[in-house]
């Protein structure tokens, strides 16, 4: 019996099989491997999303009538701030170069009436406002030692960046009342929630200086309900376990 298993060992077959048994293991480990890394993503990455925060609202510009007190273009704004802060149990120093929301889509009524915001840099006294020179189809946030919405700026250990996804162009409402509220312009106007409704993606890339870059894929769905009848609604996604980040080759 032992001579027979000799003898089948030392055939040219038996080899194949083994050699054909082995790498169909290994192809197996790393297939288990792959399919990992595709559902769970990076799972220790020098910073994270953290939150994310929107604010949705009605809003207005005004516009001359002489016929009317009051005539507004009514718009709604979403303002999404992205929360990125650093991963505390990654043990390595590491600095932030750049952030970047680009391949941004609207999936919604309208879509050519949506339109993405930068911060406005001129005016002091809010961080948004809907005029042509802020628009953008990409943005970029540079890593230095201190933060700065309207800079475009992040810590390089950790910030927030943020942008305006607004669908302009509504509706012209005019009105002779003695007061006029914009939290109010959308139901004013007629506005329904079937026009508002959009499903915004964009890719977000984490960018580390002389190092690796990480990026997901992020859905969000807005505006955040309750926007007509409030005139302002907020929202808070700390549950960011379907955003998957993955290391992007230099």
């Amino acid at each position: 019996m032992i001579k027979r298993l000799k003898n089948i060992a030392n055939k040219r077959y038996f080899h194949t099989i083994i050699i054909c048994l082995i790498i169909f293991i290994l192809l197996f480990i790393l297939g288990i491997i792959i399919l990992k890394y595709n559902i769970e993503g990076e799972t220790n990455m020098p910073f994270e999303l953290t939150k994310i925060s929107i604010i949705s609202s009605s809003e207005g510009l005004d516009v001359e009538s002489v016929e009317t007190k009051w005539a507004f273009d009514v718009y709604q704004s979403n303002d999404i701030y992205l929360y990125i802060d650093k991963n505390k149990n990654y043990k390595k120093t590491e600095a932030i170069e750049s952030i970047i929301i680009d391949n941004i889509n609207v999936d919604s009524q309208k879509k050519d009436n949506v339109k993405i915001y930068k911060p406005d840099l001129e005016n002091e006294n809010q961080i948004f406002k809907n005029v042509e020179s802020n628009v953008v189809n990409k943005l970029e946030y540079k890593g230095t030692m201190e933060s700065s919405l309207k800079h475009l700026l992040i810590s390089n250990q950790g910030g927030i960046v943020a942008f305006r996804c607004s669908k302009d162009n509504l509706a012209r409402y005019t009105s002779n009342d003695e007061e006029i509220k914009h939290q109010e312009l959308l139901k004013k106007a007629q506005i329904n929630q079937q026009e508002l409704d959009m499903t915004l993606t964009f890719d977000l890339t984490i960018k580390l200086a002389e190092s690796n870059q990480y990026k997901t894929t992020i859905n969000l769905k807005l505006p955040i309900e309750n926007v007509i009848e409030q005139g302002t609604a907020s929202k808070e996604i700390t549950n960011l376990k379907d955003f998957i980040f993955k290391r992007v080759n230099n």
